[in-house]
């Protein structure tokens, strides 16, 4: 059984991005946005090097003592005009493997986002979930002193 105490938070590889993928699939949203295929799309490759190339992007992971991929997220660093030209720090795609939920490995993920964001000089942390999203809210709410302070919107192409 992994705990949150044997996790390893690093940053993610190339080698991760199936155990990503199948991490962001793995709820009823996800699952119709994601292509679960072997081998993946190159798309997937595509974006995970993007992503590691940008400085003010980190995707990492959790991983058990095993090695095994048991949790994700983003964090992006978006330096800023307003207040007074802070940066803010925006987390997504925050998933934990199905079989390690509610062992503490989400909200040791989150932590270490909300540390980092502060010592890269960031003001604030903010985060996105979808709405139908409720047990998630409640964790960002009541385990990790989150509130709710923005109306989101999308448009998609």
């Amino acid at each position: 059984m992994t705990e949150a105490s044997s996790i390893t938070i690093r940053r993610a590889r190339r080698e991760d991005v199936a155990a990503i993928v199948g991490m962001l699939a793995d709820d009823p949203l996800g699952s119709a946005r994601e292509r679960i295929e072997d081998p993946l799309p190159q798309t997937y490759y595509d974006a995970f090097a993007r992503v590691e190339r940008d400085p003010n992007l980190q995707l990492v992971v959790a991983v058990d003592g095993e090695g095994a991929v048991v949790g994700c997220l983003q964090l992006a660093v978006l330096p800023g005009i307003s207040s007074q030209g802070s940066s803010r720090g925006l987390l997504e795609d925050v998933r934990v493997a199905k079989h390690c939920r509610s062992r503490g490995i989400g909200e040791q993920l989150v932590q270490w986002a909300v540390a980092e964001a502060s010592a890269q000089g960031c003001m604030l942390v903010e985060l996105l979930t979808h709405h139908t999203r409720v047990d998630a809210q409640r964790f960002y709410e009541q385990r990790l002193g989150f509130t709710r302070s923005h109306v989101g919107m999308t448009l998609r192409f």
